[in-house]
């Protein structure tokens, strides 16, 4: 049986409690692999990611090879297959959005140079922790072992938001609506493309014939369910998300003609300025290995809100200039 090595970043955190026990449990890569956990958090945290790591135990996972607690990036991401990079510096009060960009450059600049120098050759990284999008452009470009292929950000928490919600509207279980991608930024600029998606194998735009409905509702309620959720619960999407990572995985890994949404380097598709890291449809072709899906077609009202959210990437990237 294989031992896969995955490297969690911020492990002590909400989402880090909601993933661990569903990777310790076998939910990412299937019962025929055990999995070695190296969790990474910073000193502070470290009582209490022990916590989570005593509790880990406690459930007695069979498929739970080791569990390795440091705050010591190199350690972490020795040797490892998969690396999550779910920690990162939150906003806090008053705090610009330029500042949190620059602050989180740091960690990312280091985390991308440990992983450059201690994972195994196969590795892929997930970067979860916001803003997702230019972290991780920040993380591969300090890496000079790994192409920019390797490097995912994900935003398949969107794509589930969205699929939820267009089946809701249409009444169908959720598994009849298909082909649904974010395109853009994790953030309320992102777009997702429901002109492209199918609910029951016929158009979604042909089942929902609501126009305002999907411009003016739809559409702003994806890219702002992260504060709806803040708002109603006091806290951010942990479960949501940590099963959103789950299902990233899942889908990079698994060879399929299956569409869905990760947040990958541009190369000048669906109009994205050359660089920027931005979310796209995508298909696996071998277990970790993925082709950008590039014919989704788009009407003026579509291509005007891929240049919006083009246009924050590309502010983002000259904020972090120096990191880069």
């Amino acid at each position: 049986m294989s031992i896969i090595r995955i490297a969690v970043t911020g492990a002590a955190g909400q989402i880090g409690y909601s993933l661990l026990p569903r990777i310790a449990a076998g939910e990412m890569f299937g019962p025929n692999s055990k999995i070695t956990l190296q969790l990474l958090e910073i000193p502070p945290a470290l009582e209490a990611l022990k916590g989570v790591a005593m509790e880990l135990d406690d459930c007695a996972f069979p498929l739970l090879e080791e569990i390795i607690v440091t705050s010591d990036v190199n350690e972490a991401f020795k040797d490892a297959n998969l690396c999550l990079l779910v920690g990162s510096k939150p906003r806090g009060p008053g705090m610009e959005r330029s500042d949190l960009l620059k602050d989180n450059g740091k960690i990312f600049v280091g985390q991308g140079k440990a992983i450059a120098d201690n994972a195994a050759d196969d590795c892929r990284i997930v970067v979860v922790g916001n803003p997702c999008n230019t972290n991780c452009m920040i993380a591969a470009s300090q890496s000079d072992r790994f192409d920019n292929s390797r490097f995912t950000a994900m935003t398949r928490l969107d794509q589930n938001r969205a699929v939820s919600m267009l089946a809701k509207k249409g009444s169908v279980v959720i598994e009849e609506v298909e082909g649904l991608a974010i395109f853009g930024n994790h953030s309320p600029t992102m777009f997702p493309d429901y002109s492209n998606a199918s609910i029951s194998g016929k158009s979604a735009t042909d089942v929902i014939a609501d126009d305002s409905w999907l411009k003016n509702e739809y559409i702003p309620a994806v890219g702002k369910r992260g504060a709806a959720i803040i708002k109603a619960r006091g806290l951010s999407s942990a479960a949501s998300a940590a099963n959103a990572l789950i299902n990233h995985v899942q889908s990079l890994y698994t060879v399929s003609d299956e569409i869905h949404s990760i947040v990958v380097c541009s190369q000048g598709q669906y109009g994205f300025a050359d660089g920027v890291w931005a979310g796209m449809p995508v298909r696996t072709i071998s277990p970790g290995t993925y082709e950008v899906v590039d014919n989704y077609k788009h009407d003026d009202f579509a291509k005007e809100a891929l240049a919006k959210t083009n246009d924050e990437l590309v502010s983002e990237r000259d904020l972090v200039s120096e990191y880069l």
